[in-house]
């Protein structure tokens, strides 16, 4: 049946409202089965489940719901489920290792747990998860969803009433340093997120995307997908990033807009299928988690594909900045600027403002920002200062308002008695000729405190010494790192990001 508009009754329930607008139209695809939700099927499945959550498993608004599971079509009728019935979605990373799965059990206290069966393992060391009132799995979930017989009850759910800053999501930071925090992400910051994102790439009910990145991160969820949600878009999910599946699902699904990080786009480029594809479709790529080195920005421009960069956080937007294609080069490792209703500034250690290309840590407002972390106020206050939210990262902003990130501040060492940012080391290594992926960390020295010890991977025969002699050319003597050593591969985390805790583990 298709739902009329006065059965809408919550301002929050959009695939409801794209029910009414364009029920045919099909909303999501799963590539590795080829299953398709249109948005009337994926509103009458988000009611179905929705009316289960309630009469079944007793969920009410606010009760948490963990999933451990890859992407897949059950998840984004959870999510429509949850704008109708209030519930917090607790995506886990089903790459931790048990004991920190439990931590974020016990830290999300569910009423409901889902589980995806080859991730059942993970839960052995869990003592908490006897403590969760419900427990299914995965595949009880699509069968529910699949089930041809429904009851008329299931044609429509009676929305909980929803207040903007309640949350959707706890989205859980890496936990790189100590336990993971639990970011509380509201159904206003959904909303301005969305409209951010569109006033920036043009996102609108044509736009197309694939999607890789992982539901457990912030990217899986808000970069595009919940943005092309709102704005009645089409989404193909696929489970992990495998550069030649998604080069060719970007062709066949004719992609207007695909979102990676720089290690993702480098795989692909490195194809030789990416010189006869035919992206035509694409208006531009997006990048994400780190600086894209100009070599690699040049290499998607020679094939005619624009390269948008941008800058973003689980805790605020994620869509915060935005550097427009045409400024790719001109701007080379520029951010761009801050998105419509995002409001930036940038303090020095005395908190006062700094001028123009010189660097500080970068604040940011507005209502992208998280209200802040579950069951954590200590780390909630500690992340604010006079309403402002601290991101914990070094920028200079040049004369035309175009942001720079110089490192993470916790990225930093001190050398002698100097600030030392890996980053700026990595952007001097990373153009030279020789240097495919770079990274720089901090270790121990009995003379100076810290020194930079630079882990390189190659595409052309150098040595240390002349990779050292390159950096005395380029860089303060303080900076250039005292050690250099060769790795056929970088360790990554699951978003492709440099695995910096693992390198100074591997210091010796």
């Amino acid at each position: 049946s298709i739902v009329k508009f006065q059965d809408v009754i919550n301002q929050f329930d959009w695939a409801a409202k794209w029910a009414v607008y364009s029920p045919h139209k099909t909303a999501f695809k799963e590539h590795e089965t080829g299953r398709t939700l249109t948005y009337n099927e994926l509103n009458q499945l988000a009611n179905r489940l929705a009316n289960r959550m309630a009469d079944v498993y007793q969920i009410k608004k606010g009760d948490r719901i963990a999933i451990l599971a890859e992407n897949c079509s059950e998840y984004l009728i959870l999510f429509a489920a949850a704008q109708k019935t209030g519930c917090i979605l607790v995506p886990v990373n089903y790459r931790l290792a048990g004991a920190e799965i439990n931590f974020l059990l016990e830290n999300s206290d569910p009423r409901l747990v889902i589980i995806e069966s080859k991730f059942g393992c993970k839960l052995k060391e869990s003592a908490f998860l006897e403590n969760i009132p419900f427990r299914i799995s995965m595949s009880d979930l699509a069968d529910l969803c699949d089930a041809a017989v429904q009851t008329p009850a299931d044609d429509f759910f009676k929305n909980t009433p929803l207040q903007e800053d309640d949350p959707v999501f706890i989205l859980y930071t890496s936990g790189t340093t100590g336990f993971p925090k639990g970011a509380l992400y509201t159904h206003k910051m959904l909303f301005w997120n969305s409209l951010n994102t569109a006033l920036s790439l043009s996102v609108n009910s044509e736009s197309r995307t694939v999607n890789c990145m992982p539901p457990f991160h912030t990217g899986g969820w808000n970069v595009l997908i919940t943005p092309f949600f709102h704005h009645g878009g089409y989404a193909c999910q696929i489970k992990s990033f495998e550069p030649k599946t998604v080069l060719q699902l970007i062709e066949k699904e004719k992609v207007t807009i695909f979102m990676g990080v720089p290690t993702m786009l480098k795989m692909m480029a490195d194809l030789p299928e990416f010189q006869i594809a035919d992206l035509s479709s694409l208006l531009y790529v997006i990048v994400g988690g780190e600086p894209m080195p100009p070599a690699l920005i040049e290499q998607w421009h020679e094939n005619g594909i624009p390269v948008r960069q941008g800058f973003g956080m689980t805790e605020v937007g994620p869509n915060l900045t935005s550097l427009h294609q045409s400024d790719a080069v001109r701007k080379i490792g520029s951010i761009g600027r801050p998105n419509f209703y995002v409001e930036t500034k940038i303090l020095d250690n005395n908190e006062k403002d700094c001028p123009p290309n010189v660097a500080g840590e970068l604040l940011l407002r507005g209502p992208v920002v998280t209200p802040g972390y579950w069951k954590n106020k200590a780390a909630t206050e500690k992340a604010f200062s006079n309403g402002w939210f601290k991101t914990g990262d070094r920028v200079k902003q040049d004369e035309e308002g175009y942001l720079f990130v110089v490192d993470r501040i916790k990225n930093m060492y001190i050398s002698g008695g100097e600030n030392v940012y890996p980053a700026e080391i990595e952007r001097v290594l990373l153009a030279h000729p020789s240097v495919r992926e770079a990274a720089v960390v901090g270790v121990p020295d009995k003379k100076w405190g810290e020194v930079g010890k630079a882990f390189i991977v190659i595409q052309e025969s150098v040595t240390e010494t002349e990779l050292l002699d390159y950096c005395r050319s380029k860089l303060a003597k303080f900076k250039v790192p005292k050690s250099v050593v060769f790795w056929d591969a970088l360790p990554k985390n699951e978003t492709g990001k440099i695995n910096r805790k693992e390198l100074k583990n591997k210091h010796v």
